[in-house]
């Protein structure tokens, strides 16, 4: 069990290299193995490219080697045809006698049915190495089809004392409690999601961009709560960076249990990941329905003294480090 644990380490190493373009499928390393060397390896390219497995038996100079080496795989491997055709059907084709897979795919259109097509063919087939890593590097893709909603991750910076906001504001835009070193890793994690969602009051009152200027990558979609139709329509909100999801009284029912209508108006747009960087109401909302996987939770220097009162929340902290004079806390719900 050591070997194969040491190649699939290997494989969620170069899994890490497909995230996050390789949204919404799940990002997987594939290595391929002939007498203790490694002769072939890959990762998930973006969206509707070369699947891991694929990667890996091209990357593979001497083919002749397949039929007696031994693939591992950090997912298991499709058996349906998508935007590519069934990784299976090539595995079977270059006659690989062995497969190691981390975890099963949740997919309802795979789960199971790629290593049942491997056995049936009479392949060697083993499952559940290093399971639980496999599932928490594409934990955004196991969430999205086993809970049928968006991994969703609550962010906020928050003053010494508590607060979110000052009492007042002199004008419509942020007033920052973060140094420019985390508000950097936000727009890189802006990039790491398919979207972010704000509320109205945020809207208006600070009139963001929400995207990814300050990072390199894919800015994400931009979800805004927006009930009674108030935000004016030349907020940042409604430009053209990305594409712009407006949840009106007309979408969804404001009345009782709003993050789960939310939660699951997203899974309708194949929304995998969302980011809720919303007022106070707006991350209470999903915190009092327990709709929430990450919380991420800056303290700055800055005192308000009175305020918009930082959201109420119990998790596991799961990390805390310093950001030049900002702490960063990361905490992941009890669930």
């Amino acid at each position: 069990m050591k070997i194969h644990e040491k190649y699939l380490k290997r494989c969620l190493e170069l899994a890490k290299f497909g995230l996050p373009s390789a949204m919404p499928n799940p990002s997987v390393g594939a290595v391929i193995v002939y007498k203790g060397h490694i002769i072939g390896e890959g990762f998930t390219a973006a969206y509707g490219g070369p699947h891991a497995e694929v990667n890996a038996i091209k990357n593979v100079k001497d083919k002749s080697l397949l039929k007696d080496a031994t693939l591992y795989v950090s997912l298991e491997p499709c058996s349906h045809f998508g935007k590519t055709p069934p990784c299976c059907d090539l595995i079977l084709k270059h006659d690989i006698p062995t497969i190691v897979v981390g975890t099963i795919d949740p997919h309802s259109v795979v789960s199971g049915n790629g290593i049942k097509k491997l056995q049936d063919a009479g392949k060697k087939v083993l499952v559940g190495v290093l399971e639980k890593e496999c599932i928490d590097l594409n934990r955004r893709f196991f969430t999205f089809h086993q809970k049928k909603r968006p991994y969703i991750i609550l962010k906020w910076a928050e003053s010494q004392d508590g607060f979110i906001a000052p009492s007042t504001k002199l004008e419509h835009k942020p007033v920052w409690i973060t140094n420019e070193y985390s508000r950097q890793l936000v727009h890189k994690w802006r990039t790491e999601e398919q979207a972010i969602l704000i509320g109205t009051q945020t809207a208006i009152d600070d009139n963001p961009k929400l995207n990814a200027r300050d990072w390199f990558g894919k800015n994400p979609i931009k979800i805004v709560l927006d009930q009674k139709n108030r935000i004016p329509k030349e907020n940042y909100i409604f430009d053209k960076q990305s594409e712009t999801l407006r949840i009106t009284a007309d979408t969804i029912d404001f009345n009782e249990k709003v993050g789960e209508k939310i939660a699951a108006l997203l899974f309708e747009n194949n929304i995998q990941s969302v980011i809720i960087e919303g007022g106070s109401r707006t991350l209470q909302t999903f915190l009092d329905e327990d709709l929430w996987d990450e919380a991420r939770i800056f303290k700055g220097p800055i005192v308000f003294r009175t305020g918009v009162k930082a959201p109420l929340y119990s998790g596991t902290l799961i990390s805390k480090s310093t950001i030049k004079n900002d702490e960063l806390l990361i905490f992941k719900n009890h669930d």
